[in-house]
């Protein structure tokens, strides 16, 4: 898929003031740091499109992103962070879990992983909701620059086995890298094979 153009549309704080319309919305979601923002300025091809930040828990809004004037980017706050406090964890979640439970145009939720680490509890639980929700969705592992590429089959392989305890299949798995352009076109081959249904 060939990227025309992508402009920033809107902030909110509930999917209820989410863009109207039936445009297809692929959002984007994982832990605190995991490189988000990074992901979607890399896939999109706009270096300061998702504000990235080296401090955590930077997005605390949904953040709607218009590609080729047809679909959307959503960049969806990050989970996680231990240094907020209960309350805007609360928060964050209510936002997070509405926007994917009743955003009736979202169509694919993308999850971060970060590819360094072991599986980590706050992932598979969320994985394992979306799951339960029947939530459409598909895992990224992001980083993979920082790894060679034994210890990056192995840790994917690891992953894999530890959601094999409890899923029966498995969603699409990306891996991906910000900074050295790696699995930009297999993501973007994936968007446009589900807008042609």
């Amino acid at each position: 898929m060939h990227i025309k153009s992508s402009e920033f549309v809107i902030s909110n704080n509930t999917y209820r003031k989410c863009p109207e319309g039936e445009r297809y919305e692929f959002a984007f979601i994982g832990r605190s740091n995991v490189g988000k923002s990074s992901l979607i300025n890399m896939l999109l091809q706009h270096p300061d499109l998702a504000k990235t930040s080296s401090k955590p828990g930077k997005t605390v809004l949904i953040n709607h992103f218009i590609v080729n004037d047809e679909w959307y980017v959503v960049d969806l706050p990050g989970y996680g962070y231990a240094r907020t406090s209960k309350e805007q964890r609360e928060i964050l979640r209510t936002i997070i879990e509405n926007y994917v439970l009743r955003r009736e145009q979202l169509s694919n939720l993308f999850v971060l992983v970060d590819s360094r680490l072991e599986p980590q509890k706050i992932d598979l639980e969320f994985i394992d909701w979306l799951g339960e929700n029947g939530v459409p969705f598909s895992i990224v592992f992001t980083k993979i620059d920082k790894l060679g590429p034994v210890r990056l089959k192995e840790n994917v392989e690891a992953y894999k086995q530890k959601l094999l305890e409890t899923w029966e299949e498995l969603p699409p798995i990306f891996t991906t890298s910000s900074e050295k352009m790696l699995g930009r076109e297999a993501i973007l081959d994936y968007i446009e094979e589900i807008m042609k249904g």
